[in-house]
């Protein structure tokens, strides 16, 4: 850290909505021995930033945005040395000054039972990194309570994959958030027991997700599945960063599980079709599986016909990306009966736009939430190795659109809220 210096530059939300102005902030210092101080390389804008910014959050104070970054280690709390107890996670006995880190965008202890059970995103202490409780990351300084139950080391030897250790950070960083949050909502869905009968073993519901329940008695024994009930059939609404990871992360696993698939992914926006369209055309034969797959880019009006026109009614799983009512509206409509709704937007609607009534009569399910990040860097990891051909790509061809200066953030937000830009990677030190 400069000692010279006790200042640092940030983006910072104002009330009441879409005023983001760049200005000089305290650098945050140690506070806890838990803590971490971390020098900012890159952080990331996120669609999830536009709540806050449009002033669809109750949030009504100022502070510093911003929930992906990497970066190094500059300041340790007293808890990280060698000794430190072996019943608290390994990073406090581990990590150094200097280390090269990077953070999910909620902090967690690690030791408490949600973090203990997988799902880090719930823990009993977590807080969101760009909020008026805890500063964000669209800085060149972060200070990161309960390090070491949340940060990931990439200078530990065993952290990447020898492949990925040319990748740019600019890359890496879509571990922080809409990498891992792509594979939650995919995860959610193909992982339901609802699915488990069309994606694996061919047997009816619901011994296909219970195999100690009682055998069928004579005469009760369901009707054998045919092959065209084995085509999974599924929607993903919205193709922003997160949906565009959400895909890649389906079809990869809908490719390795050697699925017979017809997936259609839907968004308004022309240009975000028209990327996803390319990215899909650049992938190789062996991420998209066996010839009769299909996979079509559609708008959001069409996209129901389409799917109607398949003869099942719906589809078997639909990953909804953006959070909105209209977002649900549509998932809902695309849904066959008894199918997975699995949703990751950020909604901030005060009702969700169905009834318990609809639901009921689809015999639908709901998977909702945030994601687990830190549960989930390892899979993340290995999806970034396996399409670091579009994940490693910064421009027209990758899911990162180009990396910009600190000072263009307030041109950055308002495009993005616009539609008029993908995803944006700050440098805080240009």
């Amino acid at each position: 850290m400069d000692t010279h210096s006790t200042l640092q530059r940030a983006v910072r939300w104002h009330p009441p909505a879409f005023d983001v102005r760049l200005e000089s902030v305290p650098i945050p210092t140690i506070q806890h021995p838990d803590d971490a101080i971390i020098k900012i390389k890159y952080a990331g804008l996120c669609g999830s930033d536009l709540h806050v910014y449009r002033g669809n959050e109750d949030v009504n104070e100022i502070h510093t945005c911003g929930h992906e970054f990497i970066g190094h280690v500059i300041a340790l709390g007293a808890s990280f040395r060698p000794d430190s107890p072996p019943s608290r996670p390994a990073l406090y006995a581990s990590l150094k000054v200097g280390d090269k880190v990077i953070s999910p965008f909620t902090i967690s202890c690690g030791e408490c039972e949600p973090c203990r059970r997988g799902f880090t995103a719930r823990c009993v202490s977590s807080l969101l990194f760009g909020s008026p409780a805890l500063p964000g990351g669209q800085a060149q300084y972060v200070r990161v309570p309960l390090a070491g139950g949340t940060l990931l080391s990439l200078s530990s030897p065993s952290a990447l994959p020898s492949e990925l250790e040319s990748l740019p950070d600019p890359s890496l960083l879509l571990l922080a958030d809409i990498l891992p949050t792509g594979l939650f909502v995919a995860f959610q869905a193909w992982t339901h027991p609802k699915l488990a009968q069309v994606l694996f073993s061919g047997i009816p519901w619901p011994h296909s997700a219970d195999h100690s329940l009682d055998k069928p008695l004579t005469g009760l024994s369901p009707p054998e599945l045919l092959p065209g009930d084995r085509i999974i059939d599924v929607a993903v609404v919205g193709l922003g960063p997160v949906g565009l990871c959400a895909t890649l992360a389906l079809l990869d696993f809908l490719a390795r599980s050697k699925s017979q698939y017809r997936v259609v992914v839907v968004d308004p926006n022309g240009s975000r079709r028209n990327k996803m369209q390319k990215i899909y055309d650049t992938l190789p034969g062996d991420a998209k599986g066996v010839p009769e797959n299909q996979f079509i880019v559609a708008d959001t009006a069409e996209a129901p016909n389409l799917v109607q026109a398949w003869g099942r009614g719906g589809c078997h799983a639909v990953l909804e990306v953006v959070g909105s009512p209209s977002a649900l509206t549509l998932a809902l409509a695309l849904l066959v009966p008894s199918g997975v709704l699995s949703s990751c937007g950020v909604h901030q609607a005060d009702q969700i736009p169905f009834t318990g009534r609809e639901l009921y009569d689809r015999n639908a399910s709901l998977e909702f939430g945030r994601c687990n990040v830190r549960s989930l860097l390892s899979p993340a990891i290995g999806l970034l190795r396996r399409r670091k051909d579009v994940l490693g790509t910064i421009g027209e061809g990758g899911v990162i659109e180009r990396i910009a200066p600190l000072g263009d953030a307030i041109a950055s937000y308002d495009a993005y809220e616009k539609g008029l830009c993908g995803k944006v990677i700050f440098d805080p030190w240009q």
